[in-house]
């Protein structure tokens, strides 16, 4: 179906970067206007400046740190404050952790489960009523292919993401007959700052990546279609692998992840091809 944006108005978590970043673009290029929401004000400001300028859409920035316990609530109070009324929500902003589960930090893990999990049901809840009343809106939220199995050395972020699929797709069944098109999307190794941050440098070291602007388009392209399925994997290649995971059997996939999440590995596959 031919969607139109330039009756929306999008409410974007982790916008500062990556695929929040390249979701403003793009639905600003097609006239939504978008609402910027990230810790980092600097990099909204910057970001809303270009949107504003490159499409003549409105673009509002709220600096807010989604580990609150009350951030559905705070979002939808700012929101109103700037006299506006979100009709979609793409819930992005996540981070994770890499290592061993006995070495992480509690705080850190409780803060990666309050910004994965608790932010998106909150906010999801918050905006849900608004999104219904508009009546041709969507609810986008990001999982992983972290989702599809077991993650030794992300575990707290993999069973994150796989809440975060399930919660999705129960929602698509829910809200079918609202108007309201609800779907997850599951990238896998993307070139963002995600890996940096997380310090996954090593463990995906020699993957292809895939561009933040190649996951966009494929949520775009999905959200396009006559009647979207519950959620959507980015790149044939993750595709296959979720089919895969799917066949074998559940220690099976737990060893594999195992493998592939392991630096040690890929190091020795670099040094012994001379990279």
């Amino acid at each position: 179906m031919t969607r139109s944006y330039s009756d929306q108005t999008v409410l974007i978590t982790g916008a500062s970067s990556g695929i929040g970043q390249e979701f403003a673009r793009a639905l600003a290029a097609r006239g939504a206007a978008v609402v910027l929401v990230a810790r980092r004000r600097d990099r909204l400001d910057e970001l809303a400046g270009e949107l504003r300028s490159a499409h003549g859409v409105r673009a509002e920035v709220i600096a807010y740190d989604l580990a609150s316990p009350t951030a559905g609530l705070d979002l939808r109070a700012a929101v109103a404050e700037r006299k506006m009324r979100v009709t979609s929500l793409i819930n992005n902003a996540g981070f994770g952790t890499f290592g061993s589960f006995r070495d992480e930090d509690a705080g850190r893990l409780a803060q990666e489960i309050a910004v994965d999990v608790s932010a998106p049901v909150q906010l999801t809840s918050a905006f849900l009523p608004d999104l219904i009343a508009a009546g041709n809106g969507f609810l986008i939220n990001v999982a992983s292919m972290a989702a599809y199995a077991p993650t030794p050395r992300m575990a707290v972020y993999g069973a994150s993401k796989a809440f975060v699929l399930n919660f999705t797709e129960a929602l698509w069944s829910e809200l079918r007959d609202s108007g309201v098109t609800v779907f997850a999307l599951s990238p896998g190794a993307t070139d963002t700052e995600f890996n940096a941050v997380v310090g996954t440098e090593d463990a995906t070291a020699g993957a292809r990546m895939r561009s933040a602007a190649e996951v966009v388009a494929t949520a775009l392209a999905h959200l396009g279609r006559r009647s979207p399925g519950p959620s959507v994997i980015d790149g044939r290649t993750n595709r296959l692998a979720a089919v895969a995971m799917r066949l074998v059997s559940r220690r099976a996939a737990v060893v594999l992840m195992d493998r592939i999440s392991d630096p040690s590995r890929r190091r020795a596959d670099r040094a012994s091809s001379g990279r």
